[in-house]
Formats: structure tokens, sequence, C-alpha cells
């Protein structure tokens, strides 16, 4: 194999897949020396969170937000209604709306844990960033809220400099602005960018959606009124419930469920309420109701479930 040092002597390229396999490297010694124990890490740089995990566990639940996920070591899926992303070491995810996914780590051992980061996305960044750069034109129609991406090592080598500031700290500051830029600007450069465009273009479908989203977030146990929803974001209700669909892989009514019930579980775990009252405060007015589609989504009843994560049975915080 030759090395960068030797290749530069002799006048050759150094080997692009090389450079990539030495980043992810360094990358991954990184988040191991910043997150020693299994779980989420958050950091002095604003919006990254680091993640170790040392085995194969359930399913989680969880309601993410705008987000760029870069695994540097194992894999993992996403499911987002009925609809499956897998990404890698060699690839990223890129969650430009809130979201109730379900994503499960798919290879983790003691040994080779996986090793993962992400970076909060704040979409008046990306709108800032619009302002002064060439970047793709948005598409009239809403697209997917996530998508996958490969990472080149343009932006595998931003996402590294971010992630060596841990080690400098009073560069944060000063630094960790203008490296996430960096980042952003490169993923709107990206095959995909014109889906993150959409996140910031005023009165793009997908900015309507995302209001309708955060209109519904702010009203999780009230009663789904679609006329009221549409005329938050602006649409008329069969287009809002064709673009909600586009973007989310579901209807606001399966949204608004799946949302409820992560709700009622995040409740339950924490020790805030009982079963009956967490189905309660989520907007679920029958019991068997709520213990019913609480069981198709988890796959136990409230109590069941609750026991399963008290002995640590889920593989997980939530």
């Amino acid at each position: 194999m030759t090395s960068l040092s030797t290749a530069s002597a002799v006048g050759e390229r150094p080997d692009p897949q090389l450079q990539l396999v030495l980043r992810r490297a360094e990358l991954a010694a990184l988040i191991e020396r910043f997150a020693v124990t299994d779980g989420a890490h958050p950091t002095a740089v604003p919006g990254l969170t680091l993640f170790r995990t040392s085995r194969v566990g359930e399913p989680m639940h969880s309601s993410c937000g705008p987000a760029f996920c870069v695994l540097v070591q194992g894999s993992k899926r996403v499911l987002l209604g009925d609809e499956l992303f897998v990404y890698d070491s060699s690839s990223h995810l890129v969650v430009s709306q809130d979201l109730p996914v379900t994503g499960q780590v798919l290879d983790a051992t003691p040994e080779a844990p996986y090793l993962a980061l992400r970076l909060d996305i704040d979409p008046a960044e990306i709108a800032t960033l619009m302002l002064g750069t060439a970047h793709p034109k948005a598409a009239e129609a809403a697209a997917r809220g996530i998508f996958t991406g490969e990472t080149r090592i343009e932006l595998l080598d931003a996402v590294l400099r971010m992630t060596r500031l841990l080690d400098a700290g009073d560069d944060i500051a000063a630094l960790a602005p203008l490296v996430i830029r960096e980042i952003f600007y490169r993923l709107l450069k990206g095959e995909n960018g014109w889906r993150l465009a959409q996140l910031a273009t005023a009165n793009s479908q997908s900015r309507r959606i995302g209001r309708a989203i955060a209109w519904l977030r702010a009203r999780i146990a009230m009663p789904l009124k679609l006329e009221d929803m549409a005329r938050e974001a602006h649409m008329s209700v069969s287009s809002l419930h064709h673009h909600f669909k586009a973007v989310t892989a579901m209807s606001p009514l399966q949204y608004q469920k799946q949302l409820r019930l992560q709700e009622a579980r995040r409740l339950l775990f924490n020790g805030m309420v009982d079963a009956a009252a967490a189905g309660y405060r989520v907007g679920y007015e029958s019991p068997s109701q709520f213990s019913r589609e609480y069981s198709r989504m988890f796959g136990a009843p409230p109590a069941r479930d609750l026991r399963r994560f008290r002995h640590g049975e889920l593989g997980g915080r939530l």
C-alpha cells in the first residue's frame, strides 16, 4: 500500500479511496475517544452529538428534526412509514423535516462498535447560505423529508475538521460556525441538495408542509382538523394531503398517530404517568384503543412494554 508521503515524493496522486479510508479511521478514533460509553454524547460544538453502540438492539422509535447524520463504523436502517433507508460508512442520512422514524443499528459489537455523529440543521442557516451562493433550485413539488447520499471526500474533510475542534476547545466559538457552514454548503451542492434547499425556500411546498407539521405537533392531543391545518399551511385540503404524504410518507392522521404513541411511550418510560394517563395525555379517549394501537406499533401493550424497558430488554434508550 502506498502511503501519502511516498506518493507525494514520487509525484503520484494519492489514492482517493485510501484517503477516504484514512479519514474515516481518524474520525472513528475521535468519536471513540469522546464517546467512551454506549449512548448519545452531546459535545461543545453546537448541534453536534456523537453516538456509540456496542450491540445490535431493538428498533428504536423517535422523532427526528432536521439533521445530518454520518456513520463511520457499522450500519443502520431507518424506517419512515413503510419506506426503508439503509446507510453505512460510505453514505450519510439527511432529515429535512420533523419526522417520526424508527431506527435500528444493524452492525455493532464491543470490539467494533457502531460509531456515528449527528449535526442538527438550522433552516435559517440554510436560508442565509442560499442567499450568497449558487445552489440547486428547489423543485416545485414537495419531496420526501429524508434522503441518503454518498459521503464524498470534500464533505468528509469538513466533518473531520469539525470533529477535530473537540480537541481545541478555545477554537470552537470562532471556527465551528465556519466549518458547519461549509458542511451545509457541501450538502446543498450534492446531488440531493435541492431537497435540502426546499427546507429554506420561502413558499415552497415543503416549507408549507413544515408549517403544517409544526402546527400538528403543537396540538398533539387535540382532534385533527384538516381544514384548520390546511389554513395554517396556506393550502387547500386536497393539496395539503397530497404534499404531506409526499414529504412524510404518511397521511396527517397516520403522522399524528405515530407522534402520539411515541410521546405516550416517552411519558411512560420516564415515569411521569401510568399507561392510562399516558394515553389520555396525548389525546386518546379510549384506553382499549390506545392499548391496541400501542401494541401494534411497539409489539407489546403499555404495561408489558414498560417492564421490558425496565429490565433492559429494549437495547437502549428512546
